[in-house]
């Protein structure tokens, strides 16, 4: 995820197409920033982010965050999708770039959302994700990074990554 952590999220206050200052308006079933003069309407879109839970065997990788938010806090790889880039390849990129590790995807455990006070309305696409080679070390945006046994995971922040790490755990064992 990005360096500057504390960056407010930005907002419009004028019209992007035409330069009009923007009124809120009842468009839609909601309150939503909007130009009268040209129609333009502030639809604040989610921003798409992808999470990784890697197995290799009986264990799943997780990074010790290097930044904030939850700067220090375990977590699976994760990061934002880059203009252009497929959720799978920002997955297997993220998992690279954190741990120096490499995968193949096996299959979607789930898609979430999150609202934050500095990015906004998150979604947030998590893979299930065979690590398939490299020694993993810490990288790009982690302090840490190791494996953990399945019954010696880190206590998790996010609901979503408590709920994708049970369903991994379960195929995994299922198999």
């Amino acid at each position: 995820m990005p360096q500057n952590q504390n960056i407010p999220k930005k907002e419009f206050q004028y019209c992007p197409v035409c330069g009009k200052k923007l009124e809120i308006n009842y468009i839609e079933g909601k309150n939503r920033k909007s130009c009268s003069s040209c129609g333009f309407v502030d639809y604040e879109n989610p921003l798409p982010c992808v999470s990784i839970i890697g197995i290799k065997g009986d264990k799943i990788v997780l990074i010790k965050r290097g930044i904030q938010p939850s700067k220090g806090i375990w977590a699976p790889p994760s990061g934002f999708m880059e203009a252009g880039e497929k959720p799978e390849d920002t997955a297997l990129r993220e998992l690279y770039e954190e741990t120096s590790l490499k995968g193949e995807i096996i299959n979607l455990l789930g898609v979430y959302s999150q609202n934050t006070k500095i990015y906004g309305n998150l979604v947030i696409i998590i893979f299930l994700v065979r690590i398939t080679a490299g020694n993993i070390k810490a990288g790009d945006d982690a302090m840490d990074a190791k494996f953990f046994d399945f019954n010696g995971i880190p206590q998790m922040k996010h609901y979503f990554y408590k709920e994708a790490i049970k369903k991994a755990i379960k195929q995994i064992k299922n198999k």
